[in-house]
């Protein structure tokens, strides 16, 4: 530890993404990321971005890109904030709106920068187990609470909820903000924005790195109530006021917009993601039902998922092991081409 640290830097217990190894190529199927370009639009979009304009400051308030938000999920526009990837989202959520007197609740086999964020910014929080199946029950979320958190669909299980046990948990908890973290909705679940007109404690934060594959730019955004927003701008502009660059903001402006390419590249993930799923049970592995771009994995009886992992890698595929309580035992395997899921599934039988 370094003498100038202050002492809120000292208990910090940082998150750790996923590897991103430069000595070596790899079948990287770690970090969820989409295994297919950007919209054709977007990228075009961006090119021409890249000008003498960029001397200039971008919209600070990325009006372009809220209205192209806005009019994919028929919202106003005034119920749309974006922010440098989802985790700044989340971030300004945990600051302006799960910061209360009372404990947040989240799950305990959920999204690990959750709990960074409550040491980061000192919020007392909760950890809600998930049912022995690994599933998030509404009733669980009946208890005293300032604010709830939760990804649907849950990660790294990659299980989703209805939006009806949503619904209950919005209902149980009408004085309470309840953010559903949806990185990974478009993959098969049912997104609970359309819930944001019925319950102004609801935020629903997703991002463009996953489904719409621009990683690369960090682009997120949430869409709830006017209420909420403001309290979300009014951290950002206490921030940073300009968070998005001006060819960031084109280029994800032209990704909303192209509908097509969206649905075509999804739908690819998601019939890969199907036959993955029928090839690894016909190995003997048991694969939790998926909602999501990756699917979580339990070795056969007698099988090491650490050191499947670290053979895997040895071969040139990484994966992601998770060494913590209750899923210790399981892999999350991220959805590539249908060539990339051959090598694993070739490497996999080597094992």
């Amino acid at each position: 530890m370094s003498q100038f640290w202050s002492q809120r830097v000292q208990e910090l217990d940082p998150y750790v993404p996923g590897e991103q190894p430069k000595n070596q190529q790899y079948v990287k199927l770690n970090t969820n990321e989409s295994p297919y370009p950007p919209s054709p639009l977007a990228i075009a979009a961006m090119l021409e971005g890249v000008s003498d304009t960029l001397r200039l400051y971008p919209d600070p308030n990325a009006d372009d890109l809220k209205q192209s938000i806005a009019d994919f999920y028929s919202v106003d526009k005034a119920c749309v904030f974006v922010g440098n990837g989802s985790d700044e989202v989340l971030a300004h959520a945990f600051v302006g709106l799960l910061k209360q007197s009372k404990p947040l609740l989240y799950p305990d086999i959920s999204y690990s920068f959750y709990p960074v964020y409550c040491k980061l910014f000192g919020i007392d929080a909760v950890k809600v187990p998930l049912t022995d199946n690994f599933e998030i029950d509404p009733k669980d979320y009946q208890q005293e609470n300032g604010a709830i958190i939760f990804p649907n669909p849950n990660a790294p299980t990659g299980m989703a909820l209805a939006l009806d046990t949503i619904e209950q948990i919005l209902k149980d908890n009408p004085s309470s903000v309840v953010l559903v973290d949806e990185a990974y909705v478009d993959f098969g679940a049912e997104t609970a924005i359309s819930l944001i007109g019925q319950y102004p404690n609801l935020l629903v934060v997703q991002t463009l790195s996953k489904s719409r594959a621009l990683a690369g730019i960090r682009v997120g955004f949430a869409v709830g109530s006017p209420e909420l927003i403001d309290g979300l701008e009014r951290v950002k502009n206490s921030f940073n006021s300009y968070p998005l660059g001006r060819v960031e903001q084109l280029g994800a402006t032209a990704a909303m917009k192209d509908r097509e390419y969206f649905d075509e590249s999804r739908q690819k993930i998601m019939t890969t993601r199907e036959q993955t799923t029928s090839t690894l049970v016909g190995l003997g592995y048991t694969v939790l039902p998926s909602s999501s771009n990756f699917i979580f994995a339990k070795p056969p009886e007698g099988q090491s998922a650490e050191k499947i992992y670290l053979s895997l890698k040895e071969q040139g595929v990484l994966v992601r092991y998770f060494n913590k309580p209750r899923i210790s035992e399981y892999l999350r395997i991220t959805i590539g081409t249908d060539d990339e899921m051959s090598v694993l599934f070739d490497r996999l039988k080597t094992v």
